[in-house]
């Protein structure tokens, strides 16, 4: 769906991405990574458009796009029900007016695939944040979206919350792509496909292909790159907790 060239971008003449390079299938749920400032929203908003690459080229299969970007809801009290927030999601630039009834269906349809049909006349500055979050997956939804760009959905949510969301993000997966930027490495490695760590370039993951033996073979490569995803993947931690203890 998405065919990244040489990509460049610089914010007053200084470099954020240099040579980024990578190719996205709908099939993957793919999650970028890498320290605070090191380019990943600034990649997701060069996929959607919102910015120009200095150099490089970006190709898209389609631009029926659903994108949840960061402090969606800066007033909690704004006084707007969910159903409401779920049907900007069927705005038009050239259409006003009404909503129409396939409008509404296809909005009930998006708070059912994220669990949140029960909550479509509740005000949503009475909501948690991590109903909050689903609300505005579903808000992407709505625009009968093919691929789904999260820009760290699960920031200032509970545990409980994020592997909700995530599972959510996993089932729509099966029909759509998914990309989302994230801090959760230990909850993105139990759904993402493929992890890009990005800081300034890029470098892209499997994570069922790095095994502790070959993330061993790689540093004893003068000139293998080993980032902070392969440390973390090659020693996480596999005992299962004893619900005795």
């Amino acid at each position: 769906m998405v065919r990244v060239c040489n990509l460049s971008f610089a914010y007053d003449k200084e470099n954020v991405l240099e040579n980024v390079s990578f190719e996205y299938e709908r099939s993957d749920f793919l999650a970028l990574v890498g320290p605070n400032g090191g380019g990943k929203s600034t990649l997701l908003k060069l996929i959607l458009g919102l910015l120009k690459p200095t150099s490089g080229k970006i190709e898209l299969s389609s631009h029926k796009i659903g994108y949840v970007p960061q402090n969606t809801m800066p007033n909690g009290e704004f006084p707007i029900s969910v159903l409401d927030v779920v049907l900007m999601g069927r705005l038009k630039k050239y259409r006003f007016g009404f909503y129409s009834k396939d409008d509404k269906k296809r909005a009930f349809e998006a708070l059912e695939k994220t669990d949140m049909q029960g909550y479509a006349h509740k005000k949503i500055g009475g909501l948690s944040i991590g109903q909050r979050q689903k609300v505005f997956i579903a808000r992407a939804l709505a625009c009968e979206a093919e691929l789904l760009i999260l820009d760290e959905p699960t920031a200032s949510v509970d545990m409980q919350g994020q592997v909700q969301i995530y599972n959510i993000l996993k089932s729509l997966n099966s029909s759509k792509g998914v990309i989302v930027v994230s801090h959760d490495m230990d909850v993105v490695l139990g759904y993402a496909t493929k992890i890009a760590y990005v800081s300034r370039t890029l470098f892209m993951h499997e994570p069922s292909a790095l095994t502790k033996e070959a993330f061993f073979e790689k540093l004893q490569s003068n000139n293998a790159h080993n980032c902070p995803v392969d440390i973390f993947i090659a020693n996480t931690c596999t005992h299962k907790r004893d619900d005795k203890c």
